[in-house]
């Protein structure tokens, strides 16, 4: 069984908000990144997506109810009864016995799209290897943050810093105890 990487990539305000209070992304597009902000590049090895149902929600509402990672599979975790379809899967399960299913399948790099309580639930957990975190020039007051409170601690090496227009990228890898 080979170890899949477990990556978060996503936007943040400078002062740490993925969202809004009422879950908008507005104000992450008021600031066009110079290019697709290395998406693209990242999206080369992701093969399963992991997310929130708010998150996954919102991405269908954008994409006027049509998938945009067809031919991937992704995971939505929610509490809420939902049918499964070919490319999603609606899952309550234990995100360690999840990892642990998706290591045993194999495959490429597994992107852990958010929102902020599941990449809390992952962190805590101690399931995350990456961050790749792009600090939008934007500071939103409130609203849900990428990190929430926690006792539990992890240390980050910087791999990689790179620069979008007036977004900054942050690459990081999280250092296994």
């Amino acid at each position: 069984m080979s170890k899949r990487k477990v990556s978060v990539y996503i936007a943040t305000s400078v002062d740490g908000y993925v969202a809004t209070e009422d879950d908008s992304l507005d104000w992450l597009f008021k600031v066009e990144p110079e290019g697709d902000a290395g998406y693209e590049e990242f999206m080369k090895d992701v093969d399963t997506m992991i997310m929130g149902r708010r998150t996954y929600d919102w991405v269908m509402e954008q994409e006027n109810g049509v998938n945009p990672y067809q031919g991937k599979i992704s995971y939505v975790y929610t509490t809420q009864s939902r049918e499964n379809t070919e490319d999603v899967t609606y899952t309550s399960e234990d995100p360690t016995s999840l990892i642990e299913r998706l290591n045993e399948q194999g495959g490429g790099t597994i992107w852990l799209i958010g929102g902020g309580v599941l990449v809390h639930e992952f962190l805590e957990k101690n399931l995350i290897d990456e961050f790749i975190i792009s600090l939008a020039p934007a500071l939103i007051g409130k609203g849900i943050p990428l990190f929430q409170k926690s006792d539990v601690k992890h240390d980050l090496e910087l791999t990689d810093v790179r620069q979008y227009g007036q977004f900054a990228q942050l690459h990081y890898r999280v250092k296994k105890v």
